[in-house]
C-alpha cells in the first residue's frame, strides 16, 4: 500500500510539473511564418509587438548562405515598404564573431529580431550556444518579439527538422538542434504548398515527446507564453502523438483565428465563443 501511495504521489507530482511547464517564452512573443510571407497583416503584427515601425529591429539573413550581407540586402525591402525605419542587418559565419560583445551590440537595444529564410543549418552553425543566441533570448526577456519565415521558422523550435547539410528533404539530418524558443517542438514550413503534410509524422514517431507544427506559406502562429494564434492566408497542421482525428488521422489543421495551447495541446476553433476542434480524441498513435 505504501508503495502504491508513493507511486501515485510521484505521478501526481509529475503531472503537476508537466502542467506548469511552459513551452513558449515566459516573456515577449514569437511570430513564426511558414515561408513566402506576403500578408501585410502579419508584418504589421510583428512590428506592433516590437513597439511600432520605428522600433529597433535586427534582421538576420544568415540562412540565405551568402558570405556577406549589408544594409542594401533585398531581405529588408518588405519591411521598408511596410514603413519600418530602424532596421539593422546582423550576419556572420564566424562563431568567434558571434560570441563577441561588438557584434551583438545591436541586439542589446533591439525590440525585435527577424530570421530570414534559406537553410536553417546555417543559423545553427553560426549562432547556437553563442552570445548572439543569448542576446536574442534577452530580447524576449525584455518583452520584445522574435520572428522568422521558412528556415527562420524552423530554427525557433527545439528540434530542427530539414537541418541536413546535404538535402532539405531529410527530416532528421546532421543538424537536429534548434534555438528552442518553443521547447519540445519541431516546426516545418511550406507544408501544403510543397506537399509536405505527411513529413512530420516520422519525426513524431521517432520522438513521441515532441509536438509537431507544420505551417503553410503566408501563414503564421503568433505565440504568447503557451498560446499560439493562427494568422494569415492558409492552414497550420498539428502533430500530437497523443491525439487522433478519427481512426487514422495523425494530424489536423487549424485555420486563421484558431488558437492552440502548446502546453495542454488543446485546440480551439475561432468563433464568438472559442470551442474545441470537433472529432479529436486523446489516444496514442498506433505503433509504426
Amino acid at each position: 500500500m505504501r508503495t502504491l501511495v508513493a507511486a501515485s504521489l510521484s505521478a501526481l507530482l509529475f503531472a503537476a510539473g508537466a502542467a506548469a511547464q511552459q513551452v513558449g517564452p515566459a516573456h515577449g512573443a514569437l511570430v513564426i511564418v511558414g515561408g513566402n510571407l506576403h500578408d501585410p497583416a502579419i508584418i504589421d503584427r510583428f512590428f506592433a509587438l516590437a513597439g511600432g515601425k520605428d522600433a529597433p529591429v535586427v534582421v538576420i539573413p544568415t540562412a540565405g548562405g551568402d558570405s556577406t550581407y549589408d544594409q542594401y540586402c533585398p531581405c529588408l525591402q518588405q519591411f521598408k515598404d511596410a514603413g519600418a525605419t530602424n532596421l539593422t542587418i546582423l550576419h556572420t559565419t564566424d562563431r568567434a564573431v558571434a560570441n563577441s560583445e561588438q557584434f551583438t551590440a545591436p541586439l542589446r537595444h533591439a525590440r525585435g529580431v527577424w530570421f530570414v529564410g534559406g537553410r536553417q543549418w546555417h543559423l545553427a552553425d553560426s549562432y547556437l550556444n553563442t552570445l548572439t543566441e543569448r542576446e536574442i533570448f534577452n530580447v524576449l526577456a525584455r518583452g520584445g518579439v522574435v520572428g522568422g519565415s521558412s528556415a527562420g521558422a524552423s530554427i525557433q523550435g527545439s528540434f530542427l527538422v530539414r537541418g541536413d547539410t546535404k538535402s532539405n528533404t531529410v527530416m532528421m539530418g546532421d543538424h537536429q538542434v534548434g534555438m528552442g524558443f518553443l521547447k519540445h517542438v519541431a516546426i516545418d514550413q511550406h507544408v501544403l504548398r510543397r506537399n509536405r503534410e505527411f513529413d512530420l509524422i516520422g519525426v513524431i514517431e521517432a520522438h513521441p515527446e515532441l509536438l509537431g507544427i507544420g505551417l503553410d506559406e503566408n501563414t503564421a502562429i503568433i505565440v504568447h507564453g503557451d498560446t499560439a494564434e493562427v494568422m494569415g492566408q492558409s492552414y497550420v497542421a498539428i502533430y500530437d502523438n497523443h491525439t487522433m482525428l478519427g481512426p487514422n488521422g495523425r494530424f489536423y489543421f487549424l485555420q486563421p483565428g484558431d488558437r492552440f495551447n502548446l502546453n495542454t495541446r488543446q485546440a480551439l476553433r475561432a468563433a464568438r465563443v472559442m470551442r474545441p476542434v470537433p472529432g479529436l480524441t486523446k489516444q496514442d498513435w498506433p505503433k509504426p
